[in-house]
Protein backbone atom coordinates (compact mmCIF):
# COMPACT_ATOMS: atom_id res chain seq x y z
CA UNK A 1 0.00 0.00 0.00
CA UNK A 2 1.33 3.51 -1.07
CA UNK A 3 0.58 6.21 0.75
CA UNK A 4 0.70 9.79 0.47
CA UNK A 5 1.19 12.45 2.68
CA UNK A 6 0.93 15.41 0.40
CA UNK A 7 -2.79 15.30 0.66
CA UNK A 8 -5.23 17.42 3.01
CA UNK A 9 -7.46 15.30 4.03
CA UNK A 10 -10.44 16.02 6.07
CA UNK A 11 -10.00 16.27 9.94
CA UNK A 12 -12.35 13.91 11.28
CA UNK A 13 -13.12 13.43 15.25
CA UNK A 14 -13.59 9.65 14.60
CA UNK A 15 -14.91 7.88 11.19
CA UNK A 16 -18.73 8.46 10.43
CA UNK A 17 -18.00 5.16 8.08
CA UNK A 18 -16.53 3.02 10.21
CA UNK A 19 -19.06 3.45 13.33
CA UNK A 20 -22.00 2.92 10.56
CA UNK A 21 -19.60 -0.37 9.58
CA UNK A 22 -19.54 -1.33 12.87
CA UNK A 23 -22.76 -0.25 13.93
CA UNK A 24 -21.82 2.45 16.73
CA UNK A 25 -24.43 4.70 14.53
CA UNK A 26 -27.09 3.40 12.76
CA UNK A 27 -27.23 4.12 8.78
CA UNK A 28 -28.94 2.27 5.88
CA UNK A 29 -26.65 -0.52 4.14
CA UNK A 30 -27.73 -2.15 1.02
CA UNK A 31 -24.96 -4.59 0.65
CA UNK A 32 -21.54 -5.64 2.58
CA UNK A 33 -19.29 -7.58 1.37
CA UNK A 34 -15.64 -8.88 3.05
CA UNK A 35 -14.05 -5.96 1.90
CA UNK A 36 -16.84 -3.00 0.54
CA UNK A 37 -20.13 -2.15 1.43
CA UNK A 38 -22.60 -0.20 0.02
CA UNK A 39 -24.36 2.90 1.74
CA UNK A 40 -27.75 4.84 1.09
CA UNK A 41 -26.71 8.44 1.38
CA UNK A 42 -28.34 10.29 3.34
CA UNK A 43 -27.93 13.60 1.22
CA UNK A 44 -29.89 12.48 -1.72
CA UNK A 45 -27.94 14.39 -4.92
CA UNK A 46 -29.05 11.59 -7.68
CA UNK A 47 -32.31 8.95 -7.83
CA UNK A 48 -30.70 7.53 -5.87
CA UNK A 49 -27.46 8.26 -4.76
CA UNK A 50 -25.27 6.06 -2.83
CA UNK A 51 -21.92 4.96 -1.78
CA UNK A 52 -19.41 2.35 -2.12
CA UNK A 53 -16.57 2.33 1.10
CA UNK A 54 -13.82 -0.37 1.71
CA UNK A 55 -14.60 -1.50 5.07
CA UNK A 56 -10.85 -1.41 6.55
CA UNK A 57 -10.57 2.29 6.78
CA UNK A 58 -8.07 4.35 4.13
CA UNK A 59 -8.31 8.03 3.90
CA UNK A 60 -8.20 8.56 0.14
CA UNK A 61 -7.58 6.39 -3.29
CA UNK A 62 -3.91 6.68 -2.63
CA UNK A 63 -4.38 4.69 0.52
CA UNK A 64 -6.03 1.64 -1.34
CA UNK A 65 -4.30 -1.81 -2.24
CA UNK A 66 -4.37 -3.08 -5.63
CA UNK A 67 -7.42 -5.91 -4.16
CA UNK A 68 -9.47 -2.96 -2.48
CA UNK A 69 -9.00 -1.14 -6.16
CA UNK A 70 -10.51 -4.48 -7.60
CA UNK A 71 -13.45 -4.87 -5.18
CA UNK A 72 -14.32 -1.36 -5.20
CA UNK A 73 -14.48 -1.33 -8.77
CA UNK A 74 -16.36 -4.36 -8.72
CA UNK A 75 -18.63 -2.96 -6.55
CA UNK A 76 -19.20 0.43 -8.22
CA UNK A 77 -20.14 -1.40 -11.41
CA UNK A 78 -22.42 -3.73 -9.47
CA UNK A 79 -23.70 -0.45 -7.68
CA UNK A 80 -24.53 1.28 -10.94
CA UNK A 81 -26.48 -1.82 -12.57
CA UNK A 82 -28.75 -1.93 -9.62
CA UNK A 83 -29.36 1.81 -9.81
CA UNK A 84 -30.17 0.83 -13.52
CA UNK A 85 -32.35 -2.38 -12.65
CA UNK A 86 -33.89 -0.76 -10.01
CA UNK A 87 -34.71 2.98 -11.30
CA UNK A 88 -34.18 3.03 -14.99
CA UNK A 89 -32.65 6.32 -14.94
CA UNK A 90 -31.10 7.42 -18.43
CA UNK A 91 -27.89 8.09 -17.01
CA UNK A 92 -25.57 7.17 -13.56
CA UNK A 93 -23.09 10.08 -12.55
CA UNK A 94 -19.74 8.10 -10.07
CA UNK A 95 -17.40 10.25 -8.34
CA UNK A 96 -14.62 9.97 -6.07
CA UNK A 97 -12.73 13.15 -4.04
CA UNK A 98 -9.55 13.09 -2.17
CA UNK A 99 -8.10 15.83 0.12
CA UNK A 100 -10.44 18.98 1.14
CA UNK A 101 -9.53 21.19 -1.69
CA UNK A 102 -11.38 17.97 -4.05
CA UNK A 103 -14.26 18.76 -1.41
CA UNK A 104 -13.65 15.20 0.56
CA UNK A 105 -15.49 15.67 3.42
CA UNK A 106 -14.73 12.21 5.35
CA UNK A 107 -11.66 10.86 5.62
CA UNK A 108 -12.51 7.58 4.54
CA UNK A 109 -12.39 7.34 0.77
CA UNK A 110 -15.93 6.68 -1.03
CA UNK A 111 -17.55 6.27 -4.17
CA UNK A 112 -20.44 8.19 -4.98
CA UNK A 113 -22.61 6.02 -7.33
CA UNK A 114 -26.05 7.88 -8.28
CA UNK A 115 -28.96 8.11 -10.82
CA UNK A 116 -29.50 11.12 -12.73
CA UNK A 117 -31.90 13.53 -11.61
CA UNK A 118 -35.04 13.90 -13.62
CA UNK A 119 -33.65 16.91 -14.66
CA UNK A 120 -30.46 15.50 -15.76
CA UNK A 121 -27.11 15.63 -13.91
CA UNK A 122 -26.92 15.15 -10.04
CA UNK A 123 -27.83 18.24 -7.29
CA UNK A 124 -24.35 19.39 -6.53
CA UNK A 125 -26.09 22.45 -3.84
CA UNK A 126 -27.62 22.22 -0.96
CA UNK A 127 -29.63 19.04 -0.03
CA UNK A 128 -32.63 17.92 2.32
CA UNK A 129 -31.02 15.07 4.54
CA UNK A 130 -33.22 11.94 4.14
CA UNK A 131 -34.65 10.52 7.58
CA UNK A 132 -33.01 7.06 8.55
CA UNK A 133 -36.17 5.44 7.67
CA UNK A 134 -35.93 6.71 4.01
CA UNK A 135 -32.30 5.72 3.23
CA UNK A 136 -33.25 1.97 4.90
CA UNK A 137 -36.66 2.27 2.06
CA UNK A 138 -34.03 2.38 -0.79
CA UNK A 139 -31.75 -0.10 0.65
CA UNK A 140 -34.71 -2.66 0.38
CA UNK A 141 -34.98 -1.40 -3.03
CA UNK A 142 -31.52 -1.46 -4.27
CA UNK A 143 -30.39 -4.32 -1.84
CA UNK A 144 -32.17 -7.25 -4.48
CA UNK A 145 -30.48 -5.86 -7.48
CA UNK A 146 -26.90 -5.67 -5.51
CA UNK A 147 -24.50 -8.38 -6.96
CA UNK A 148 -21.82 -7.70 -4.94
CA UNK A 149 -19.38 -10.89 -6.08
Amino acid sequence: MIRTKSLDVPSNDGCAFCDYLSGRRPFAIAARTESIAVLVTREQRGVPHLLVVPVTHRETLLDLSNDEVAAIAIGVRATARAINDAYGRPGIAVWQNNGVPAHQTIAHVHFHVAGTLPSGGTDWGQVDELSLEDAEAIAQEISPHLQLV
